[in-house]
């Protein structure tokens, strides 16, 4: 039983360090539907931890516990081993945490390189008469700021639809400029909402390639909803699983592929 200190090497050779975030004992309720009930996971350094579960199982209420956009009725969210009170997004992102989302939401007006400067926001701290001159700091800022993106850009590689409206990307590249946008926050969490979700089989394995390679070469630990356990098996550490608002699996994913729980919940065996 590891510690929340403690490190370990998985078998690739990654190195997975000490406890990020725990959830203790998080229950959510909505009026009389309780969405969350009585779920503790952790999520440790440097790992690609998937939150799995049929449909209606309570994946997304959870990332948004851990995105700190619900505050749960019950229980706690420790980051790096403080409780976190309730907070604004904007304080949350100030913390190192970034998502995407289920649903895209991107400025459909705007290129794809405006799109990804906003990721950058928290970082700009010029008043508005100095941006509205674009002198002193604020010039030093874009400046920083655009060198930043521009990096995230072509480790993404839409480098050729830098300057192209969102509006006019395929689904695929939007979910794409939609990581990058998170990336350009340089997030030490990154929280991902089925980013797989409606692409097709070319599209998954590029965006499996560039998940892989944020978390390796950034060393970004990264927490994932999605549907597909192809891709869930392929890309995580470990694998906590939902069913009807419950914790019923959590471990490697071989550990959780061969829970028997598990396996009647995605074939819809009733529970008593």
């Amino acid at each position: 039983m590891l510690d929340a200190s403690d490190s370990f090497v998985t078998e690739d050779g990654r190195t997975i360090g000490g406890v990020v975030m725990e959830m203790k004992n998080i229950t959510l309720r909505f009026g009389g539907v309780v969405a969350i009930k009585d779920i503790s996971f952790d999520i440790r350094e440097g790992e690609i931890r998937a939150i799995i579960g049929p449909n209606g199982a309570g994946k997304s209420s959870m990332l948004n516990v851990i995105s700190g956009f619900y505050v749960p009725q019950e229980g706690e969210v420790l980051f790096h081993g403080k409780q976190r009170p309730p907070m604004r997004p904007y304080e949350v992102a100030r913390q190192g945490i970034a998502r995407t989302f289920q649903n895209i939401a991107l400025f459909e007006g705007m290129s794809v390189l405006d799109n990804v400067m906003t990721g950058r926001l928290n970082n700009m701290k010029a008043g508005l008469f100095q941006q509205a001159f674009w002198k002193g700091r604020a010039e030093k800022e874009e400046v920083a700021n655009r060198e930043v993106v521009e990096k995230i850009i072509d480790f993404l590689e839409i480098q050729a639809i830098r300057k192209t409206p969102v509006s006019r990307l395929p689904y695929g590249l939007k979910k794409r400029v939609e990581l990058a946008r998170a990336l350009a926050a340089e997030p030490k969490l990154l929280l991902l909402d089925e980013p797989m979700a409606g692409m097709n089989v070319e599209e998954k394995e590029d965006m499996s390639r560039f998940i892989l390679d944020v978390n390796d070469e950034f060393g970004t630990t990264i927490a994932l909803i999605e549907h597909d356990m192809g891709v869930v098996m392929d890309l995580s550490d470990r694998v906590v699983v939902m069913d009807y608002g419950k914790k019923i699996g959590d471990g490697t994913p071989d550990e959780v592929r061969n829970n028997q729980n598990v396996i009647d919940a995605y074939l819809g065996v009733s529970h008593d």
